[in-house]
């Protein structure tokens, strides 16, 4: 993981979703790689340089503590929760990267929710349905998808209040 963004989409009072502007909380940090292993194809696609991340990316332990206390002091009162699309994708590097260099994850083992499987759920379609493409537009946030991780956070954000949204 090279870098990541996250942005406060809402909260759940109840059984009631509040959403947020979700450009008003978030957090965004570059990485420093952890060892010579990548994909250049999947490194140029984020726009990022790995000689400037060797160079000048956070240490890994101290953006990932930063990021739990940003999480603590977002959520207050209340149980954060990751949401993402595709969650499988994004879950097995935040998960391992928190448990790895902060010692444990804000979001516990499983506090976690896929907007593919919700939208597939609401919508009544099957997962293979279930692909942005196949959206109605008036779901998808109306950003523009630029492979940035807080830009992305913040679209993702934009989705999952969407979704909540959706009957």
């Amino acid at each position: 993981m090279v870098s990541f963004g996250m942005a406060v989409a809402g909260r759940m009072t109840g059984k009631v979703f509040e959403p947020v502007d979700p450009q008003t909380r978030t957090f965004y940090a570059e990485l420093r790689p952890i060892s010579d292993d990548h994909v250049p194809e999947a490194l140029a696609v984020s726009g990022l340089d790995r000689e400037t991340l060797i160079r000048e990316g956070r240490d890994p332990a101290e953006a990932m503590r930063e990021a739990a206390a940003w999480i603590r002091d977002a959520c207050g009162n209340s149980t954060p929760v990751l949401a993402a699309y595709p969650l499988s994708y994004d879950w097995m590097w935040i998960y391992w990267y928190f448990m790895r260099f902060a010692g444990a994850s804000p979001f516990g083992h499983s506090r976690c929710i896929d907007m593919k499987t919700l939208y597939a759920a609401k919508a009544g379609v099957p997962i293979g349905w279930a692909t942005k493409r196949q959206m109605p537009r008036h779901l998808l946030s109306q950003r523009p998808h630029t492979h940035n991780a807080l830009d992305d956070a913040i679209e993702q954000a934009e989705l999952l209040q969407n979704l909540m949204a959706f009957d």
